[in-house]
């Protein structure tokens, strides 16, 4: 079967576009969550490279579609790393300026090679980028909250094999050149349209699973006041806002500031093993626990689908564990309550300003990593963090 470049590029266009839209208009539809979109425009970009492309196919001399189809291309892959990043709330600040940095230049690259520049302008430029956001993509969907959900691990497969092969493409176009038989055959533009519509089509289905578990429907959950869910839980990005701001107080003062980390581990298995209502039985039960038995002056926000955050002044270190000792007694009380008997492996970790310093994030990414390290430990289920 001989296949033409236009129709292959259609073809490409078609699915990637569809696949996009029914992202964008699920996004939509789903409470505000930052990974959700930052993925939404990584498939807007996707669907900017694909039309971009087709333009070029079909008029030679619109040299300027290579430069917006390689510039969106790398905005795509690049919004991919920095959702997953987002999803696993670590800092955006420099890889958001990096992603900008790469964007920018694969397309001036173009520019500045003119309508002299060929198919192949700026390609390096692009190439390059794709295989570094896809990579460190990969490993990000290895760690934090992403590592714990095995749908992450299939978006880390589509990531590695699409840094893999621009690696081994990047090796052709530069060994072989262009117009060789071997990159024309296994690297060129038809074979490449094929890799990303598989790739498209998965991608868009991992997110969307990911996404759900982290953005109900709106009206799911109705909004019962600033910031907080239907059962008063503040939104992780107001909590970082009301930390920031207590942090930078308690400084002046040199007050002890805290943060303890609540996460339970086995959810997908007790939903797997004993049904989807126990396990939301679960989820609400926990839920309600860490807000009911922490600090009446605390802060309680989400963290994820299996983690919350307690934002807390105290007096002492000391004082510190006992109100993290006090939260995971209550919650084990209370999920004993459970129809069935179901306890899931609840983790609490607590990060303390005297040892991590007056940072709302530094605190929390402390307190998280002692709640994981707490829920694999079976000798303790409460550990204080240190910072590294």
């Amino acid at each position: 079967m001989i296949l033409d470049l236009q129709s292959v590029l259609v073809m490409t266009a078609l699915v990637v576009n569809v696949s996009g839209i029914l992202f964008i208009v699920e996004t939509l539809l789903r409470r505000d969550e930052g990974a959700g979109r930052i993925w939404a425009l990584a498939f807007l970009a996707g669907m900017l490279t694909t039309l971009a492309y087709v333009i070029w196919a079909q008029t030679p001399d619109a040299w300027w579609a290579v430069a917006v189809g390689n510039a969106s291309f790398v905005a795509g892959t690049g919004c991919m790393w920095l959702g997953c990043r987002r999803f696993n709330g670590r800092r955006m600040g420099w890889p958001e300026a990096v992603v900008a940095a790469a964007v920018i230049a694969a397309a001036v690259v173009v520019f500045i090679e003119g309508p002299g520049g060929g198919d192949w302008a700026g390609a390096l430029w692009m190439f390059i980028p794709l295989i570094a956001f896809a990579g460190v993509g990969a490993v990000e969907c290895l760690r934090g909250e992403l590592r714990d959900s095995r749908t992450a691990w299939v978006l880390s497969a589509v990531l590695a094999f699409q840094s893999l092969y621009y690696l081994s493409r990047t090796t052709a176009f530069v060994t072989s050149g262009p117009d060789s038989s071997i990159f024309r055959d296994a690297f060129g533009t038809i074979p490449t349209s094929f890799v990303t519509v598989a790739l498209t089509i998965v991608a868009v289905v991992v997110t969307s699973v990911l996404r759900a578990t982290r953005a109900p429907v709106r009206g799911h959950l109705r909004p019962a006041g600033f910031g907080t869910a239907r059962d008063g839980i503040l939104a992780q990005d107001v909590f970082g806002g009301a930390m920031s701001d207590l942090c930078d107080r308690a400084r002046w003062r040199s007050e002890l500031v805290g943060v303890i980390a609540v996460r339970i581990d086995d959810l997908e298995q007790i939903s797997t093993a004993f049904g989807s209502e126990v396990a939301r039985a679960v989820t609400e039960t926990w839920r309600k626990g860490v807000r009911r038995h922490a600090p009446s002056n605390s802060f309680v926000a989400e963290d994820g689908p299996t983690g919350l955050l307690v934002g807390v002044l105290v007096d002492s270190p000391r004082e510190a564990r006992r109100q993290a000792g006090i939260i995971y007694r209550g919650l084990f009380d209370d999920l004993g309550t459970v129809g069935g008997g179901v306890i899931p492996v609840v983790g609490v970790g607590v990060a303390l300003s005297d040892a991590t310093g007056y940072d709302a994030g530094a605190l929390a990414d402390v307190a998280r990593g002692a709640a994981s390290r707490a829920a694999a430990n079976v000798e303790s289920s409460v550990l204080v963090g240190d910072a590294e």
